[in-house]
């Protein structure tokens, strides 16, 4: 199948911040409170998919243990996707009891991250998310599935884009019916997130899949442009690009939403965001977490005093 040329005249934000951004967030829990405000702040900025939380076990995801309150506290605005992560069919319970409106599940694309992560193999991992899959399609529940490790693996290295290819084409199969692929720890450029987008286009339509790139070695918006190029027109970002890798020295996480937008409006590209309004949301957040904002656009345009 040949990749589309042309750039997508419209691209959906996944904002992950809440979620991806604030669980491994050193230090003091982070308040609800401050949770509940973000993802409203995010909602009326234009965010229309908000992922606000992470039903996991507080003892290994302490900053995510009040998933449920956050998504009880939270003004849904009519419109807007909540969605929780959901690894077993506990989380899956608690998230359909708090109401969010989709759940993923994710895998990677190397065996020795899964090992390393979940302890077990791709395959089993695979196998664990098959009976969340099918209980959340017994609720009306979507499920959005994650590949991590798409463009390279601290342990295994350069991962092959057919193996990528086939992880996501076994989560389509599933039945999830949006696959976004993870570079995990950063390390990818524009030609071979091109070749791995290529691969897993002959086994997933491209319209199913996401990027989440992070910005470890700063080419996440290189990449992004990349495969926006080829038609991915789903961009997974976290607001002031909250959020690290753990297994990557010196990792600067997510890529941030500001210069992901930016770039999109310079290219004339809808999203339905409010810049002015995510900027000011992140240099709000970056003062309550007492951190320094990882946007490049948000310092650039600054910060209204309100």
């Amino acid at each position: 199948m040949a990749l589309p040329s042309s750039l997508p005249s419209s691209v959906r934000i996944v904002e992950v911040g809440p979620r991806d951004g604030l669980q491994n967030e050193p230090g003091d829990i982070i308040a609800t409170a401050v949770k509940v405000e973000l993802i409203n702040r995010l909602a009326d900025a234009g965010l229309s998919y908000v992922e606000a939380a992470s039903f996991v076990s507080p003892k290994w995801v302490p900053q995510m243990g009040d998933a449920a309150a956050v998504l009880a506290g939270i003004n849904r605005k009519p419109g807007v996707t909540y969605a929780a992560l959901t690894p077993n069919l506990r989380g899956l319970e608690g998230a359909i009891e708090a109401k969010a409106d989709e759940v993923a599940v994710f895998s990677a694309s190397s065996e020795a991250f899964t090992q390393k992560n979940i302890n077990c193999s791709i395959k089993e991992s695979l196998e664990r998310f098959l009976p969340v899959i099918e209980t959340a399609k017994e609720h009306g529940i979507r499920v959005r599935g994650y590949v991590s490790t798409v463009l390279g693996c601290p342990y295994d290295g350069e991962i092959a884009p057919a193996q990528v290819a086939a992880v996501c084409r076994d989560m389509l199969d599933m039945g999830c019916y949006e696959i976004s692929l993870g570079d995990t720890v950063g390390v990818g450029t524009p030609l071979k997130a091109k070749k791995m987008l290529e691969a897993v286009a002959k086994e997933v339509p491209v319209e199913k899949l996401a990027a989440h790139f992070h910005d470890t070695y700063g080419q996440a918006l290189a990449n992004i442009y990349a495969v926006v190029e080829e038609g991915v027109a789903v961009i997974d970002t976290s607001v002031a690009g909250l959020g690290g890798c753990p297994y990557a020295q010196g990792a600067s996480g997510n890529v941030a939403t500001e210069d992901v937008l930016y770039m999109l409006n310079g290219l004339g590209i809808e999203t339905g965001i409010d810049l002015n309004k995510l900027v000011q949301t992140s240099h709000w957040i970056t003062g309550q977490l007492g951190r320094s904002n990882g946007s490049k656009v948000a310092l650039a345009i600054g910060c209204e005093d309100t």
